[in-house]
C-alpha cells in the first residue's frame, strides 16, 4: 500500500520549491494527499480493516496540521497547492 519510488520522486519534481527539496510542506502535503487516496481505496474494500483506518485518519490529521502551518506562514502557497491537489471545493 506504501507509495512507489516512482511515483513519490514524481510528486517531489511537482511540488518541490527548489531542485534538492524533499521535505517542505507542499511536498509532504501531496505526499500524505496521495496516501490518503491509496488508502480509502483500500478502505472501500476491506470495511473492517480498523488498523488501516486508524492510519488514515492519523494522516488526514498531519495533513491537516501541514495545511494550518502553511496557511498561517504563507497564503499564497497555501491557495497554490491546495489548487493544485483538489482538495477544496
Amino acid at each position: 500500500m506504501a507509495l512507489t519510488k516512482e511515483r513519490k520522486e514524481e510528486l517531489v519534481k511537482n511540488f518541490a520549491r527548489s531542485k534538492n527539496d524533499t521535505g517542505s510542506a507542499e511536498v509532504q502535503i501531496a505526499i500524505l494527499t496521495e496516501e490518503i487516496k491509496e488508502l480509502t481505496e483500500h478502505l472501500k474494500v476491506h470495511i473492517h480493516d480498523h488498523h488501516s483506518r486508524r492510519g488514515l485518519l492519523k494522516k488526514v490529521g498531519q495533513r491537516r496540521n501541514m495545511l494550518n502551518y502553511l496557511a498561517r506562514k504563507d497564503v499564497q502557497r497555501y491557495r497554490d497547492v491546495v489548487s493544485k491537489l483538489g482538495l477544496r471545493k
